[in-house]
């Protein structure tokens, strides 16, 4: 069960940078029509948008990958440095397993592949929101893959020991399940604890592993080996 809205929490602000027009226009008409979202500006170019991200206001970013005039993980990192708080979403047609992790690496939590109903977009910005994971099954089923195949060879057993010993049983339980793809409200359901719990241990989730995301919490638990090797519902989940 996600979080339910606060119905006079202020709309969630998301900046749309899409190169296509026609699905600019579908992404903007999407998130106008959702009462809990509100657009907060568009663009169809990276270099723009890099300098709007450094005044401008806004909780979410949902970003082609393929701009004119550059890629959109420099306009992730950009965004994860100047708004560490923001949540990001890619939505391309990329389906490349170096494009999907580097987006994760740079702190997007969420990635989509085009074609995802319009209907959906809204719906995965608010899961997003709710502290979910949206990725297309084709993205989360390569995820779930690159998990199972386990740690890189560079990371030594002694180095994921230590990362292990870090980490409270707690902690090691709630970063297998936003692996998973579980949204903050559906973990503290599980685990029975308040969703401001559940939010305390992933910030000290977040500083153990030097990290500032949940996507980039999971890539850096995958690359040191950290996760359980099974994560079946992640291949399925879209919320």
């Amino acid at each position: 069960m996600n979080q339910v809205a606060d119905p006079d929490a202020s709309p969630a602000r998301v900046l749309v940078v899409e190169d296509d027009a026609v699905t600019s226009a579908t992404l903007c008409l999407s998130i106008e029509a959702a009462p809990s979202l509100s657009l907060a500006a568009v663009f169809d170019s990276m270099q723009p948008a890099l300098t709007w991200i450094q005044t401008g206001n806004f909780d979410v970013l949902l970003t082609d990958l393929g701009l004119p005039d550059g890629s959109g993980i420099e306009l992730i990192r950009a965004c994860r440095q100047r708004h560490p708080h923001c949540d990001i979403m890619v939505l391309t047609m990329s389906s490349n397993e170096a494009d999907v992790l580097a987006c994760i690496e740079a702190g997007a939590s969420g990635y989509l592949l085009k074609g995802t109903h319009k209907s959906d977009i809204a719906r995965s910005v608010m899961s997003l929101r709710e502290g979910g994971a949206p990725m297309s099954p084709a993205i989360a089923r390569m995820v779930l893959e690159r998990v199972r195949a386990g740690p890189p060879a560079t990371v030594s057993a002694d180095k994921k020991l230590q990362a292990d010993a870090r980490l409270t049983k707690r902690e090691k339980v709630i970063l297998d399940l936003i692996a998973r793809g579980d949204s903050y409200g559906n973990i503290a359901t599980m685990l029975s604890v308040s969703v401001g719990t559940v939010q305390t241990h992933i910030k000290s989730i977040y500083g153990k592993l030097s990290v500032h995301s949940r996507g980039e919490a999971v890539f850096e638990a995958q690359r040191q080996g950290l996760l359980k090797r099974s994560h079946g519902p992640l291949a399925e989940s879209t919320d």
